[in-house]
């Protein structure tokens, strides 16, 4: 018998010493998760579809890679979703943490489009001889700046406004205003991502028409991209705070949501400026008199 009570009283001291060193430290060491893995083999599978898919293999494996990746972004989306809100795992440091994270994230994606502004300016400034000496290259229809370009620059810079008003909102504690100008703010995201796509039918050239089509593609290919994953993220932003798990003081997610979507916005500035506006300064004479007549 007193055998026993010194064990129960080992294990009640051992038990209390956990959960104070548990309560005394404010870090959060995530638990072992399949969903880098997962997220890693269904980006391997899209590439490799797609690439299969452009020499006419067919579809299947790029549908098998985007269906994991869908996959992985819900199960993923869902276990920081429970640290953060029903764990409380998000302690000031652990958030101050992400947050430190979510900047380092934005810088390099400042680099991965440099390197295509890099590659438009290297070829546009000095143009060779294929190009014939100039730029966009003679025979080519560049699409026209004032036309869906600029709608579309419109309407990111619409949605930069309206998803720093959700901001406010959050902060100010109006809970249904903060939900409408989410609903908004992902309604613009959507609407740019159809017009991009109706610009892309219309277009007269494609990726593999030399150095303008392939760097015209591949940089607002890449930025469409940022806008619907950055769209998904205001998606998920809006359903968390249906559900309350935002407060004035505690809505890391969102902030993260709202500085990419920022980032999304500015990279479209120098899109349309670099890429289609002055791109397209020395384009064909229909688009030249198209210019003139606008100014």
């Amino acid at each position: 018998m007193y055998f026993y009570k010194v064990v129960q009283s080992i294990s009640l001291l051992t038990m209390l010493t956990r959960q104070s060193s548990f309560l005394m430290n404010p870090y959060h060491l995530v638990e072992v998760s399949p969903w880098p893995l997962t997220g890693s083999l269904g980006a391997l599978f899209l590439t490799a579809g797609l690439a299969l898919w452009f020499h006419g293999y067919g579809v299947m494996l790029t549908f098998f890679g985007f269906i994991i990746i869908l996959m992985t972004m819900v199960q993923w989306w869902r276990d920081v979703v429970r640290e953060a809100t029903y764990q409380g795992y998000h302690t000031t440091y652990v958030a101050r943490g992400l947050r430190i994270g979510m900047i380092l994230f934005i810088v390099s994606e400042v680099c991965f489009f440099f390197a295509f502004f890099w590659a438009f300016f290297h070829s546009s400034l000095a143009p060779d001889m294929s190009m014939g000496q100039d730029w966009p290259p003679w025979g080519l229809n560049s699409l026209n700046p004032w036309g869906v370009p600029l709608l579309n620059t419109i309407i990111l810079l619409s949605s930069g406004v309206t998803v720093t008003w959700a901001h406010h909102a959050l902060l100010a504690g109006t809970r249904a205003e903060a939900v409408w100008s989410l609903v908004l703010t992902i309604a613009l995201g959507f609407y740019f991502t159809v017009l991009q796509a109706g610009e892309y039918l219309e277009t007269s050239f494609t990726v593999a028409d030399g150095v303008y089509g392939s760097t015209f593609f591949v940089a607002t290919g890449f930025h469409g991209l940022h806008v619907m994953i950055g769209t998904a993220f205001l998606a998920v932003c809006l359903l968390r705070h249906v559900y309350a798990h935002f407060s004035t003081s505690h809505h890391l997610g969102f902030e993260a949501a709202a500085w990419y979507w920022h980032f999304v916005d500015v990279v479209w500035l120098f899109l349309f400026l670099s890429i289609y506006w002055w791109g397209s300064a020395g384009c064909t004479p229909s688009h030249h008199e198209v210019l003139t007549s606008w100014w």
